[in-house]
């Protein structure tokens, strides 16, 4: 595959000469259905074609533009953070229409952005459930990704994540289940903060948020993560 300095005219053909209708139908299994046109070319590859292309601004903006749901992931693997404005953070995450889309551009460039740790609560507090999905996997991506950062920052997501987890939409609950178990991982006091965290969740009336404890304490209580820990 050689794509380096092309074009959006020529990475659009490129794309669409890649199509795989056998992705497709993978995808839908999988309930990855956009409303934007699907090509069913694997992350892996888009991956690939990012890294040949190099990182480039405006070419991601011109292809979260295209209406094609792997130009949209693949603007979000090449996009540059420090170029990447609330506007346009605001803009796309509204456009968000798959669970994969979302959790690729908020572990890949927006998890990377100035003002990554204000959007994780701004969108865990809204309605629309892949903004909502948006808010928690940026906890969760922080949590993995953001090394240098003190456990208060980690500490401060946990009432959110203990108020969102009675949302009994799937893609919203997943992202919760995940934000509590990476902020777990993190650290031996973090690890405690979550489980007391993930403990009176599991007193929820909601299945939901039970399904989310019961999921996050099992990890986080397990023999792996407790002498990973130590």
């Amino acid at each position: 595959m050689k794509v380096a300095n092309l074009g959006y005219e020529q990475v659009l053909k490129e794309l669409n000469s890649m199509a795989d209708a056998r992705g497709v139908a993978g995808m839908a299994r999988f309930g990855i259905r956009p409303r934007s046109k699907v090509l069913g070319i694997s992350v892996p590859s888009l991956r690939a074609m990012a890294k040949e292309i190099g990182k480039d601004h405006r070419l991601a903006l011109r292809l979260w533009k295209s209406g094609i749901h792997e130009a949209q992931v693949l603007a979000c693997l090449m996009d540059e953070p420090e170029d990447v404005t609330e506007e346009q953070m605001e803009e796309w995450v509204r456009g968000f229409d798959s669970w994969d889309l979302c959790d690729m551009c908020c572990s890949n460039l927006f998890d990377r952005t100035e003002p990554a740790y204000r959007k994780a609560f701004e969108w865990s507090a809204m309605e629309e459930e892949y903004v909502k999905r948006a808010g928690y996997v940026m906890m969760a991506a922080l949590s993995v990704h953001d090394k240098a950062a003190g456990d208060d920052k980690f500490l401060a997501f946990l009432p959110v994540i203990i108020d969102g987890s009675g949302d009994e939409r799937n893609f919203v609950k997943k992202a919760v289940n995940w934000a509590l178990r990476q902020i777990g991982k993190r650290n031996r006091r973090l690890n405690r903060a979550a489980v007391k965290a993930g403990e009176e969740i599991a007193r929820s009336k909601s299945s939901s948020a039970r399904w989310i404890a019961s999921d996050a304490l099992r990890e986080l209580r397990s023999e792996k993560i407790q002498n990973r820990l130590r």
